[in-house]
């Protein structure tokens, strides 16, 4: 089991404010389990946090932590609970790959992805350098403001007319 606690989820937080964001979350929903084919008694045996009331609302953060549940898998190395040959289970790692087994002692198992911030420097078109933008954020205000004015002097324009 790592030194850094359980293998949590990759979740999204709640609010506007905060939900493009990624945090990591309490625990494994049953779904993400069923979908790498882990026992729910059995993950909480080898280290992955799992939480009951969860639930997916989207496929994309469903298929993310699969990913991270599968990821975590390949990396595991079960050791026999006990020594002799008839101890040894059907998922333990053999006894070779055993000698020499360095803990994982980072903060987290696996690290929450940073998404890149940084923007792609390009040539300034010739229409972006042509229109304004505080001239048609200025025009877009003045319209919104004097809306209702126009469509007063529309209606009596309207009505003298007819």
């Amino acid at each position: 089991r790592p030194a850094a606690g359980l293998l949590r989820p990759i979740v999204h937080p709640p609010t506007q404010r905060y939900n493009m964001k990624l945090r990591l979350g309490k625990g494994f929903t049953l779904d993400e389990l069923k979908e790498a084919k882990i026992p729910r008694k059995f993950a909480k045996t080898i280290g992955i946090a799992v939480d009951h009331r969860r639930r997916n609302r989207c496929s994309e953060s469903l298929q993310a932590n699969v990913e991270r549940l599968k990821l975590y898998m390949s990396k595991l190395l079960l050791f026999p609970k006990k020594s002799g040959t008839k101890s040894v289970k059907k998922g333990d790692t053999p006894r070779s790959e055993l000698k020499d087994v360095a803990q994982n002692t980072l903060k987290e198992i696996i690290p929450v992805p940073k998404p890149s911030t940084e923007i792609e420097a390009r040539a300034i078109t010739a229409d972006e350098k042509e229109k304004s933008a505080y001239k048609t954020l200025k025009k877009a205000r003045t319209n919104k403001h004097f809306l209702g004015a126009k469509m007063k002097k529309e209606k009596a324009a309207a009505a003298k007319d007819a």
